[in-house]
């Protein structure tokens, strides 16, 4: 079983980097309010640094009321008194750019909270100059919302206003207004954030639900999910067919990748999670390109079996334009902890895939110490996904725990009771405990981020894939030298085919030798010394 890829012909620095994303809250708190804030991410950046990523990714800072924890933007152009000021971006940025790291922005662009100044003009009267700015409509005939549209969040994504007597849109929360994308004052407005940040000196963003921007006209109604149960989630209970993914969508892409490649070699990624064939869409085309990396989800809960994923690792390389670059995603601030759902041996193989893949990796703060399930008490719930749908798993408060970085009170994150509870073996699993110690889940990472670094196969090569059988997945990686990556995806021995003379660079068992034979839940990189 063989595939192969060609290498990109160009290099910028996110085709062969690495992008590593913070969520601030949940990183150093500075001050000792519990909460984590822009001066401890830059005390932290040496740590960052020291991992051999390339870029850090902020969640979102602007000023908010925080129903949705800063996705719900009072303000586009500040800083939110929780995570500091200006100053303090302006120092961390200063400060990240001198150790070598790129900073890209968190860009909210479907929604503002219901505090914003855009907002409160929209809902003050029918005829306010600013109430084309958000998606308004009448009632139904039953006096109902105007159509059938779910939020992501549960429950109809209309919400009366009693103030003008219509309803407004919401994809997500009541708080998050939806902006009328189709508004030209609006999208003068949201243009004119970007080139706030990018004048900043800011080296992207990551687009958040960049695929709901722009809905159907006239609003029917979207088809009904036949096969919905109601431990989904409200939201599955319709195909989102004309709320959200419309064609309007890419001609917004291609502005915004203007604007961006205008300010040299920034860049955007795209929040769309679509189905690979729809997600290809938004590289846009060789005349009009769109976002550089539309993110690629897949990993976050593909099957774990090596046929499942040598599958859908070929299929995502050659549905890729030709100018398309690949990009790889096994953690966030919205998915369950990769070391929680495969347990903590097969996280350590999982993170030399998706370190290995061709592509450009991103990785989520904590993944590196291999934080696995996080129990939150009922008292201590913050997500109001969890809150508005109890006991459905949908909460993501389990991925947003502090940081742990000593034994100390409260991990060093905090000298004050922190915002989420630590997850409970804090004490043995923290960046102190695991510093230095070859064993180390943050050893690993660290060392499979060298390894990118030293061979440029990792990094910018081409992809084939020589075996995706049973729990065994083998892929070469090649330019100027030739890798063999060879994971086991389960805990039974298994045999692997000869390759010739190799050298093994790295194992995440940390066995230094090796014959042909794959411990359990063992993965290895050799080096081809014969081709």
């Amino acid at each position: 079983m063989e595939s192969s890829t060609k290498t990109a012909k160009t290099c910028t620095w996110w085709e062969s980097g690495v992008i590593y994303q913070v969520y601030p809250r949940s990183f150093q708190d500075s001050n000792g309010d519990g909460v984590g804030d822009l001066e401890g991410v830059r005390k932290r950046l040496d740590y960052i640094a020291s991992l051999g990523v390339d870029a850090v990714w902020l969640s979102p800072i602007y000023p908010s009321p925080m129903a949705d924890f800063g996705y719900d933007v009072a303000d586009y152009c500040d800083i939110d008194p929780m995570f500091g000021e200006l100053a303090a971006f302006d120092a961390l940025l200063a400060d990240a750019h001198a150790k070598g790291l790129k900073v890209l922005l968190d860009f909210v662009p479907n929604h503002t909270s219901i505090e914003h100044p855009w907002f409160r003009e929209s809902r003050s009267s029918r005829d306010n100059p600013k109430r084309d700015w958000y998606i308004w409509a009448n009632a139904a005939p039953d006096g109902g919302p105007p159509n059938n549209w779910t939020s992501d969040m549960g429950g109809s994504s209309w919400e009366f206003d009693p103030t003008t007597n219509q309803f407004y849109l919401h994809a997500f929360l009541k708080e998050q207004a939806d902006l009328n994308w189709r508004n030209p004052q609006v999208r003068e407005a949201m243009t004119n954030v970007l080139k706030f940040w990018f004048d900043r000196g800011v080296d992207g963003f990551r687009i958040d639900v960049l695929w709901h921007c722009f809905k159907a006209e006239n609003y029917p109604d979207n088809p009904l999910n036949p096969d919905w149960i109601s431990t989904q989630g409200e939201k599955l209970k319709v195909f989102q067919k004309h709320s959200a993914d419309q064609p309007e969508i890419h001609q917004l892409s291609a502005d915004f990748r203007a604007l961006a490649d205008g300010y040299g070699e920034r860049l955007l990624v795209g929040e769309i999670c679509l189905p690979v064939p729809q997600l290809m869409t938004y590289y846009g085309t060789e005349a009009s390109p769109g976002v550089h990396l539309p993110f690629n989800f897949q990993l976050l809960d593909a099957p774990w079996n090596a046929e499942a994923l040598g599958k859908m690792i070929t299929e995502y390389e050659a549905a890729l334009p030709p100018s398309g670059w690949p990009n790889w995603v096994i953690g966030s601030h919205d998915a369950p902890r990769i070391a929680g759902r495969l347990g903590e041996t097969q996280a350590r193989v999982a993170a030399m895939l998706l370190l290995t893949l061709r592509g450009t990796p991103t990785l989520y703060q904590g993944d590196e110490l291999g934080i696995g399930k996080v129990d939150i008490p009922p008292d201590r719930v913050r997500d109001p996904q969890d809150l508005r749908q109890p006991g459905l798993g949908l909460g993501r408060d389990p991925s947003r725990t502090p940081m742990a970085w000593d034994s100390c009170r409260f991990a060093g994150f905090s000298a004050a009771e922190p915002w989420l509870p630590l997850h409970g073996d804090w004490g043995m699993r923290n960046v102190a405990a695991q510093q230095g110690d070859p064993a180390s889940m943050l050893e690993l990472y660290r060392a499979l981020l060298k390894l990118r670094r030293e061979h440029e196969a990792l990094s910018l090569g081409s992809f084939a894939l020589l075996h995706a059988a049973g729990d065994v997945l083998i892929y070469e990686r090649y330019q100027k030298d030739r890798l063999v990556i060879a994971l086991n995806l389960g805990a039974e021995v298994q045999n692997i085919p000869d390759y010739g003379a190799t050298t093994l660079l790295l194992a995440t068992t940390g066995a230094s030798m090796f014959s042909n034979t794959l411990a359990p839940n063992e993965g290895v990189i050799l080096q081809r010394l014969n081709y």
